[in-house]
């Protein structure tokens, strides 16, 4: 249980939350003015502004059974339609539109982890999607003194003449929120080569404290040489305020997330085996919070395996992150099922399971 007192200060129920939760037809002439928007009202905000830690880290903790089973090394596999998170260039590969949903509830069903999407695939080579998450610590007490004059513990007369001992109360309680809406756009501009964007609207709140914020990601899929695929995706690329009401701004600096991966058939196996493995690149200065640190610079590792039989079952191995990572699916007509299981050492086990949904109707395929 998370007991909280009046008065505690943002910053320290973000990093507390953080270590909680470490397991884990659009243009550019269109997406111009939005950018430009945002950064001259960024600049209009009254208020501190700082560098925050962790303030984006309730979107690192992944989604999708598959992926998650991988260890999160899927920068360069996302082609279904979790690709939207991970890298939405991959949204090129869909032929059917496609929904998920995933929830999930972590540490003593402490913390509520819920994750939905659609991607819809138009004409040749585009498609659509929209995604939303969120994270939330629920149901915090929030007490105060009996007597807020005197000490924890004291002793002390009552109006009523008893004698009392000077104990919290819970008065109410609060929640600990985080949303992130995500609309992304794919394009594909050859077989080897396809580009995406994401607009993503991020809304938090703590108690009566509340934060809004527009943050943008580019990303790239390719296959340089034979299968080989290269993911890139440059999340938040331009920065990202959170406006606070209070007049707090806080600003989320650029991270790239980088993968590769290689498919290989087994014929003798019926199926195939994909090796991943992906690079999480962030420049806010986590030291020792990371596998590896120079200077404001980190980097965070992310490697997966996967064997898929006949396209109908499949096992799955990975780190993410230093943390032991497994999984298997299920292919049914139109449905897969993806399970999940991540360890941490500190923390216990998290256990995620996700449906996906394909809409296999003639007229909703993608058109040639």
């Amino acid at each position: 249980m998370i007991i909280l007192f009046e008065n505690i200060p943002l910053q320290f129920l973000r990093e507390f939350k953080f270590k909680l939760s470490e397991t884990n037809m659009i243009s550019t002439r269109k997406i111009f003015p939005v950018v430009l928007g945002l950064l001259l009202a960024g600049a209009a905000f009254a208020g501190e502004t700082r560098t925050a830690k962790y303030a984006n880290e309730f979107l690192s903790l992944g989604v999708g059974g598959r992926a998650l089973g991988m260890g999160g090394a899927y920068a360069a596999l996302a082609t279904d339609v979790t690709a939207g998170y991970w890298n939405p260039a991959g949204l090129v590969n869909l032929e059917y539109p496609q929904i998920m949903l995933m929830h999930t509830e972590q540490f003593d069903r402490t913390i509520k982890y819920d994750y939905g999407s659609l991607a819809i695939p138009f004409g040749a080579n585009r498609s659509l999607g929209l995604s939303l998450i969120r994270l939330g610590v629920d149901d915090i007490p929030v007490t105060r003194l009996q007597n807020p004059a005197l000490p924890l513990g004291a002793v002390y007369v009552d109006d009523g003449g008893v004698t009392r001992i000077n104990r919290p109360y819970i008065f109410r309680t609060i929640s600990d929120a985080e949303y992130a809406l995500f609309l992304s756009y794919g394009v594909k501009r050859s077989e080897r080569f396809s580009f995406g964007v994401n607009a993503k609207v991020l809304r938090k709140s703590v108690g009566d404290n509340s934060a809004w914020g527009l943050g943008f990601d580019v990303a790239a899929l390719c296959r340089p040489v034979g299968d080989l695929r290269l993911g890139l995706n440059f999340q938040d690329i331009t920065t990202t305020v959170l406006a606070w009401n209070q007049g707090t701004r806080e600003i989320i600096v650029p991270t790239l997330k980088a993968g590769l991966a290689y498919p290989v058939a087994i014929p003798m196996l019926n199926g195939y085996m994909s090796p991943a493995l992906d690079f999480d690149i962030r420049f806010e200065g986590r030291d020792y919070a990371a596998q590896l640190a120079a200077g404001p610079v980190s980097v965070d590792t992310h490697l997966g395996w996967e064997y898929q039989f006949q396209e109908v079952f499949s096992l799955r191995l990975g780190s993410d992150t230093g943390r032991f990572a497994a999984g298997a699916g299920i292919n049914l007509p139109k449905l897969q099922v993806d399970y999940a299981f991540i360890g941490h050492e500190d923390l216990g086990e998290t256990h995620r399971v996700s449906a996906r949904f394909t809409i296999e109707a003639a007229k909703y395929r993608r058109g040639k």
